[in-house]
């Protein structure tokens, strides 16, 4: 038996209930009963019934679900590790180790946290359908750590398969450094050193990364936390050079990276390597003393080249923008302010009538204790006794300094021919991005800190994982840049603004989506942390029908609107396979 819907010219077809049957060789059939008055679902009904199915009346009670995991997110952030072959470069074979340090690179973009709870959120299904993915079994923190370890050696061919993905001869390489404070004391990389952090009193380590010119990372070491800036440099010269076999590269650094000792004692011994970085202030000063930077030349320019002889073979450009020395301006006449506020307390305290400050070491501590906070000391002309302190500030040197207010030099060993004046002043201020790196692994999305581990070989893992996840969003942001509030066009800045001095300009549709919180197609940006987690909401659910003898079956929720827009971007745009060939 079957039903049959049979056509009715201008009226609802006619659902009849039939039999098929054979005589004399020929099959035929006849109507059982008419079932056109039937509502549908019990037409569906007798229709599973006859095909040898089960019909229930409550299509609710008919399933079970045994678990449903956060999904989306792993998705994206996975399918991203693959289709750029990262986790082919970590390794060229699957392993188990393999699949624990991908593991952990997804967890740190997914849910930042410590390793034990990263393998409580694996073991659990707190980071999701992580560990059934990448098929992960009873993961400990004792396996994560295994991993690590079996990471590390592994670092230096990892970092050379990247430098030759983004680097080539002629290439911008692009290095900054910054710290970060350490829990403990035990490490022996911990050391008491300049805080970037403003953590008084904290161990901290060192961290130094190397990109290319659009800020992509390449490279991570770890330093001493009280190794100075300049000291980390020569190293990344060998490495580049010797380990990546770029004899022709471009270094970008800030003036306290690349200083001339270094320019004089790694730089010029090397033949094709070229590098841009700055001066530092008493540098300007005393180019302006010697008559080589007349302050005129900004009168009607914003940056031109001179030449000084202190400065042999070398490019110096000046550059000045205006909004800078406002700002500058602007916060000394705070400080001066704030400083000469805390000094007159001590000026009072000098002359009350009872218990005053007395003693020359006394008050020279009160003292010291203010224009250490403030830095100011140099404004100041201080006259200290035993009995009395006055001060004044220190006009000449206050009028030197808001002369030079917005000023800045840039130095190269560049010839004129190969890169032009501004291109040079944009190359240096490129180095933006590794900042824009370091504060996303920092804070705002990988939160390398807090520290606890205590081997130093650890430490070196952690963050290398975690520039290898900064590597991952690194590309994602960039594909997914319509639906979040980075700006599609920077590459029109210098069409933009008017000066290659002048700040950055965004674009007007980056502009557009800052405002109305929406792209040009109208639909909502968000942040990619918000993104991601609007992501998870997508689910994969494991389902078990109530019905005798039925398997259960995986189902994953359907994709709104949003998150098929995400997939399709991270699709299209993150770099294919066939772009990134595992080297």
């Amino acid at each position: 038996m079957y039903i049959e819907r049979v056509p009715n010219r201008n009226s609802p077809p006619a659902v009849l209930l039939r039999e098929s049957y054979r005589q004399d060789g020929k099959v035929r059939k006849r109507t059982l009963a008419n079932l056109s008055s039937w509502p549908y679902e019990r037409v569906e009904a007798l229709r599973t019934v006859l095909r040898g199915g089960t019909a229930v009346k409550d299509l609710s009670a008919a399933f079970q679900i045994e678990r449903s995991l956060p999904h989306g997110h792993v998705r994206a952030v996975l399918g991203a590790v693959r289709r750029l072959r990262l986790d082919r470069i970590v390794h060229s074979r699957r392993s188990r180790h393999r699949d624990l340090v991908v593991a952990m690179i997804v967890a740190r973009i997914i849910a930042p946290a410590s390793k034990l709870a990263t393998a409580k959120g694996l073991e659990h299904a707190a980071l999701g359908t992580l560990c059934d993915e990448l098929d992960l079994k009873e993961v400990s923190e004792d396996d994560l750590y295994k991993a690590m370890d079996w990471l590390l050696p592994r670092q230096e061919a990892i970092e050379t398969r990247l430098a030759r993905r983004h680097l080539s001869e002629g290439s911008l390489v692009l290095y900054d450094l910054t710290s970060s404070y350490f829990e403990g004391r035990t490490c022996p990389l911990a050391k008491l050193g300049y805080s970037r952090d403003k953590k008084k009193g904290k161990l901290q380590i060192t961290i130094g990364l190397i990109t290319d010119v659009h800020g992509c990372p390449v490279a991570v070491e770890v330093f001493d936390g009280n190794t100075a800036d300049p000291k980390t440099f020569s190293p990344q010269v060998s490495k580049v050079r010797d380990r990546y076999g770029l004899k022709d590269v471009v270094f970008v650094g800030d003036r306290g990276m690349i200083t001339t000792a270094r320019i004089r004692e790694d730089l010029a011994k090397q033949e094709g390597v070229s590098w841009i970085t700055a001066l530092r202030s008493k540098q300007i000063q005393r180019l302006v003393h010697q008559g080589a930077l007349q302050l005129s030349l900004f009168d009607e320019f914003g940056l031109g080249e001179v030449t000084s002889p202190e400065y042999p073979g070398e490019r110096l450009i000046a550059c000045r923008n205006p909004l800078l020395a406002d700002e500058r301006k602007r916060k000394r006449k705070e400080l001066l302010e704030a400083t000469e506020t805390a000094l007159d307390k001590i000026v009072a305290a000098t002359r009350r009538g009872r218990k005053p400050l007395r003693g020359r070491s006394k008050i020279g501590v009160r003292v010291g204790r203010v224009l250490g906070r403030y830095k100011m000391a140099k404004h100041f002309i201080l006259e200290i006794t035993d009995d009395s302190f006055s001060y004044r500030r220190n006009e000449e040197r206050i009028a030197e300094e808001e002369a030079l207010d917005g000023i800045y030099m840039i130095r190269t060993n560049l010839p004129s021919d190969t890169m032009g004046t501004t291109d040079v002043v944009r190359a240096y201020k490129s180095l933006s991005h590794v900042e824009r790196a370091f504060r996303t692994m920092k804070t705002l999305d990988l939160k390398i800190r807090p520290i606890h581990h205590r081997l130093e070989d650890r430490v070196r893992a952690h963050v290398f994982l975690c520039m290898l996840a900064y590597y991952v969003e690194w590309h994602m942001v960039r594909a997914l840049a319509p639906l979040l509030f980075v700006d599609e066009e920077p590459e029109g800045d210098q069409l933009r603004r008017k000066s290659i001095v002048a700040p950055a300009q965004r674009s007007a549709s980056a502009l557009d989506k800052a405002s109305s919180k929406k792209n040009s197609l109208g639909e909502p940006v968000h942040s990619f942390r918000g993104l991601l987690a609007h992501l998870g909401t997508l689910t994969k659910n494991l389902i078990r029908p109530t019905i005798e003898g039925a398997d259960p079956f995986e189902q994953t929720t359907r994709p709104d609107a949003l998150q098929q827009r995400a997939f399709d971007l991270l699709e299209n745009n993150c770099p294919p396979k066939a772009l990134y060939p595992v080297l």
